[in-house]
């Protein structure tokens, strides 16, 4: 069940987005969200979270989705990332790999007639789609990159909060849609090891 929002609202917002989806055909499109679906249910359940409370506006390679109110957000950046990674992983080991981007911001929105309105999900889509974030997940030899904003950076990751390990982030701008964003990249697990 998708939760509907009322009000502005502030959430943590997450977005990830599968690499080289429209190369595909529809047949390997279709097994393609099927496999995305379940790993982010496999990992936000191994995580310990409940994607059902989630309010979730699905594209076709990827997804938006706005966390509850009481998500812990430095739990979120470190478990459930580390979940998509592990279950990442299992589809690679199976011969079925999926790579993709994840994208989290915490900010004001709230649900308009097409969808998601308001500065977080702008800015988790603008990190997501940046360039710079494309090119790290191709560099990477993980199966997941994750970009963060500077502000949940700046509130949660430098916390330390659940391992979080600031030194695995590296910073980065680019300019889309004539605006500067400011934001971390993080090529592989968000925790100490």
């Amino acid at each position: 069940m998708v939760m509907p929002l009322h009000g502005l609202v502030y959430r943590l917002v997450v977005a990830v987005d599968v690499e080289g989806y429209s190369k595909l055909d529809a047949l390997d499109q279709s097994l393609v969200q099927s496999r995305l679906s379940d790993v982010l249910d496999v990992a936000a359940r191994n995580a310990g979270l409940d994607r059902d409370l989630w309010y979730r506006q699905v594209r076709g390679d990827g997804e938006l989705a706005v966390l509850p109110t009481d998500a812990d957000a430095a739990w979120v950046v470190a478990h459930f990332t580390e979940q998509l990674a592990e279950a990442l992983a299992h589809l690679r080991a199976a011969g079925t790999p999926l790579r993709m981007r994840v994208a989290m911001h915490c900010g004001p929105l709230t649900a308009g007639a097409f969808g998601l309105v308001g500065d977080a999900p702008i800015v988790t889509c603008r990190l997501l789609d940046a360039k710079v974030v494309r090119d790290a997940l191709a560099a990477a030899d993980s199966d997941l990159v994750l970009v963060i904003s500077q502000q949940l950076h700046d509130d949660v990751v430098r916390t330390r909060f659940h391992d979080l390990d600031p030194s695995r982030f590296r910073p980065t701008r680019f300019r889309m849609k004539n605006q500067v964003y400011s934001g971390y990249l993080c090529p592989g697990p968000p925790r100490r090891g």
